[in-house]
């Protein structure tokens, strides 16, 4: 099974102080990482705000940068203020030797294109360049793999899709849910205290172990009921799913629920 979720906009207007904020972010980032999840689809929702929009995306992005890129991508903002005290992913993209002459031929790295001595290079964090001469331009984040060892080190641009390793989530927006689900053509899954209890839904997750999956989580104050009113029912290989029968608690917040369904699904899709 092939994961993405989809989380509002107003996913952080609950909590009231920026470090709360950065924390939950942090939270969602590795939640998505330990289970593998391919992309996350921040929605615009009634009560997000253009700031915590904002945060989200730059914070889920820097959190999934390697670090040794960050310098290159990221400059010293309030919205990246907290991002240093943040737990790292620790994903195969960011557990990368820092030397050259441990690089072995068939090595796979991500790096960012530079400009130099009027050439393009990337930069994949060590003190030289590698030469590069792929039509992306300066700035942007790229994956290479070393055809070369050191001390002549040459790379080619591959895509992710050609990596075995898990490699990271993207970060993609949309102006509204309809947006995502109308963009998407495979199985999708509604998160919701009113759907179908996952026990009663085996054959289900049988059908779609081999798929892309959409998991579509709901805002603070609205669940995806109040969200898509009477569209719900007609999105196309969709269920909603509850994942915590006889919750003890009001309500399960978002990072909680990412957490648990993803540990669920990464469960029920092996069986």
């Amino acid at each position: 099974m092939k994961i993405s979720v989809a989380i509002p906009d107003s996913s952080l207007s609950e909590e009231p102080s920026p470090m709360g904020k950065a924390l939950k972010i942090s939270e969602i980032a590795r939640a998505c990482a330990v289970f593998r999840v391919k992309t996350i689809y921040l929605y615009h929702e009634a009560d997000g705000r253009d700031s915590d929009r904002s945060l989200l995306r730059t914070t889920l992005r820097f959190l999934e940068t390697p670090q040794y890129l960050r310098r290159a991508m990221y400059r010293k903002t309030d919205e990246l203020q907290f991002a240093g005290s943040l737990s790292p992913l620790k994903i195969p993209s960011h557990v990368q030797t820092p030397d050259p002459h441990k690089i072995k031929q068939g090595d796979v790295r991500d790096g960012v294109v530079v400009f130099a001595r009027g050439k393009k290079f990337v930069d994949v964090g060590f003190e030289q360049f590698i030469p590069y001469y792929g039509p992306d331009e300066v700035g942007k984040r790229i994956t290479v793999q070393f055809k070369e060892e050191f001390p002549n080190l040459s790379v080619k641009q591959i895509r992710r899709e050609e990596i075995k390793q898990y490699w990271g989530y993207e970060v993609k927006e949309a102006s509204g849910l309809s947006n995502v689900l109308s963009a998407w053509d495979s199985f999708v899954i509604f998160t919701s205290r009113k759907g179908k209890l996952i026990h009663k839904t085996q054959k289900y997750f049988q059908e779609i172990s081999n798929s892309e999956v959409l998991v579509v989580f709901g805002s603070p104050k609205r669940g995806v009921h109040e969200i898509l009113g009477k569209a719900l029912g007609n999105v196309p290989k969709s269920q909603i799913l509850n994942f915590f029968p006889d919750q003890a608690t009001e309500t399960v917040r978002l990072e909680e629920a990412i957490l648990g369904t993803l540990a669920i699904l990464n469960i029920l899709s092996r069986n």
